[in-house]
């Protein structure tokens, strides 16, 4: 067993952790700029798929907690083109934010490999023709990949970047089931360490707060997660989203639910924070979803990169930062 033990002292001008920048977690935006050597942006799409659990394949009816509408941009929409989706999202963000270097195309909504492989390569082919697009962020299920696909990934990765990104969601499988994956965590484990193993990118994606898991179940999946060869690594608290089959679950039975309040889910993230592999990068500590979508606005109308902030400045204040408590075990 070895221990993560270097020091970052609190009075230096410049703090120096492993991933090259004094912020005290391995951020997403500095890997980014680090890896290319500009801003880059992500722009969402909607290519059409569905998913094994919506199609009857392994279930129907899809996740309990799921509605793409929630999350997607208004210029995402499948009745568009590939390039017409990301040439609106280039103007969107354009318009509002300063100006990025480069995008990736993040194939989001649904799970985006889960259609025969001549036809993904059609779909990924149009989001690489368009000007300015420098890789891929491809969202999927660990049930909707296999070795056919990976080997064109690893092809695909050696000319662009490309990332899959794999809804883990929870690492216990009761949970897996209550939510309607329709797969268990082994099938997760095995897909990701796969996928590591053909040389591309792997991120992975955790809800905190899902109905029956305490806290200290859901601290203990860091544990879990160390063990992963991830690249990155999503956290997102439960949000209760209208319209889904977990909403009327929960106006059903509330005291199913242990949902997190903001102060609550800061403490937890920076206590997960100091025991999380520092090798993945953080892409992001919390979900934002449009407030007419939530059946509750316990946390009031915070954005995500004020959430962000208050999990930065706590680790500041108290000296900790990722993985500081990381144990790495063989």
């Amino acid at each position: 067993m070895t221990t993560l033990s270097y020091l970052c002292p609190m009075n230096s001008d410049i703090l120096l952790y492993p991933w090259g920048h004094p912020r005290p977690f391995n951020a997403y935006a500095q890997y980014f700029t680090k890896l290319f050597g500009s801003r880059i942006q992500k722009l969402s799409l909607d290519a059409g798929f569905t998913c094994p659990n919506r199609d009857g394949t392994v279930a129907r009816g899809g996740c309990t907690y799921c509605n793409n509408d929630s999350f997607n941009p208004s210029y995402c929409t499948p009745d568009k083109s590939i390039a017409q989706q990301l040439n609106e999202g280039i103007d969107f963000h354009a318009n509002r934010y300063r100006r990025a270097e480069g995008y990736l195309a993040y194939f989001q909504a649904y799970s985006n490999t889960y259609k025969p492989l001549e036809e993904l390569k059609k779909i990924y082919n149009q989001a690489l023709e368009v000007p300015g697009v420098v890789g891929l962020v491809i969202g999927t299920r660990s049930d909707a990949i296999d070795e056919q696909k990976l080997e064109y990934f690893a092809q695909l990765s050696q000319k662009t970047y490309l990332i899959i990104e794999y809804g883990i969601e929870s690492c216990y499988d009761e949970s897996l089931r209550l939510m309607n994956r329709g797969h268990d965590f082994e099938n997760v484990r095995q897909a990701i360490n796969l996928t590591h193993q053909y040389g591309i990118h792997v991120g992975g994606h955790l809800i905190f707060g899902l109905p029956y898991e305490s806290r200290k179940m859901m601290m203990d999946q860091v544990h879990i997660l160390n063990q992963l060869p991830l690249d990155t690594i999503k956290f997102h608290q439960l949000q209760i989203i209208k319209g889904t089959q977990m909403a009327k679950d929960y106006l059903a039975n509330p005291n199913d639910f242990n949902l997190f309040g903001l102060d609550e889910y800061i403490d937890f993230m920076v206590d997960f924070v100091v025991q999380l592999n520092p090798k993945f990068v953080i892409e992001r500590f919390a979900g934002e979803v449009p407030p007419r979508f939530l059946v509750s606005l316990s946390w009031g109308k915070i954005r995500n990169d004020q959430i962000l902030q208050k999990i930065e400045q706590k680790l500041l204040e108290k000296g900790l930062y990722q993985g500081k408590f990381f144990t790495e075990t063989h």
